[in-house]
């Protein structure tokens, strides 16, 4: 995907601070990037769906399958894993990022993974067609740059305490270095409430589809941290113009090593994707397989 400046705006002109981020550079033309094939924004829906780590070769497979087949149009999966506590499972690493070759390879997904460290950016390139940046690298200038440099597509997560304004500035790092291809995520904001894990700010998408060109997509899963609340949470998001979403699946939640309480049921998949892709049809968006499809 290029950024075609219009004639009549120069990056001087943009009244923004993130300059290449802002609408006014694109004259208010959505940006649509191109993955592997899969088309990010515009009148696509984009589903990324898969486990919250890669904890085995069956597990990794076997979802790979059933996200493939209910419609997903890219595999989400942690070989590298941030978590809270040091004594917590860190990823599989290298062997991780190898079954998200094998899976790739076996369902033709592409493939969502974060990356933690800069020093593993090279093995991560290997694998990804989308480099996630997490919420807690939201602000790790020194990567952004080097993901901007890479030129790989970017998954940018909103930090837990961060404005949209400082989202949108991260991904000027990116942009600014030559990349074009930055996809903005919201994933709820810590909040006085204490009833869920975070708050989705569902707001969050039109206004940042006000400011910027660049897609916008929801993470339910990470935003609620319970499994019964992802379903309305992802219609919701469809619903009010979201251009995608990534959620958490595994084949068996309850043994999930990370995070199995907000993963959907790998059996539950498809009538979650039924019911999303309905949700999305109401804000005039077909899933990105079937829009495919029907070309």
């Amino acid at each position: 995907m290029m950024i075609v400046m219009n004639e009549t705006v120069t990056e001087e002109e943009v009244e923004a601070p993130y300059r290449l981020a802002s609408a006014q550079i694109t004259r208010g033309e959505r940006s649509v990037l191109d993955v592997d094939g899969r088309k990010v924004g515009g009148d696509s829906f984009t589903l990324i769906a898969g486990p919250c780590a890669v904890e085995s070769r069956e597990q990794t497979l076997a979802t790979a399958r059933v996200v493939r087949d209910a419609g997903a149009s890219f595999m989400r999966g942690g070989a590298y894993k941030p978590r809270t506590s040091p004594y917590a499972f860190q990823g599989l690493g290298q062997e991780g990022l190898r079954l998200l070759a094998e899976a790739k390879s076996e369902t033709g997904l592409p493939i969502v993974t974060e990356l933690m460290d800069t020093r593993d950016l090279d093995d991560v390139l290997e694998v990804a067609d989308v480099v996630q940046i997490g919420a807690r690298n939201m602000q790790n200038y020194t990567m952004l740059a080097e993901i901007g440099r890479s030129g790989r597509t970017a998954l940018l997560k909103r930090g837990l305490s961060s404005t949209l304004d400082e989202l949108l500035m991260a991904a000027e790092y990116i942009l600014s270095e030559g990349n074009p291809n930055v996809i903005l995520c919201e994933r709820g904001i810590r909040t006085f409430e204490t009833a869920y894990r975070f708050t989705l700010d569902l707001m969050a998408v039109p206004v940042l589809k006000e400011r910027s060109h660049l897609p916008v997509i929801v993470d339910p899963s990470h935003a609620a941290g319970r499994r019964d609340l992802v379903l309305p949470l992802s219609m919701a998001a469809a619903a009010v113009g979201a251009d995608g979403i990534i959620v958490e699946v595994h084949p068996n939640p309850d043994e999930a090593i990370c995070d199995g309480p907000q993963s959907l049921r790998a059996d539950d998949f498809a009538q979650y994707a039924r019911a999303v892709e309905d949700a999305a049809a109401l804000a005039g968006k077909a899933l990105a397989v079937r829009e495919a499809a029907r070309a």
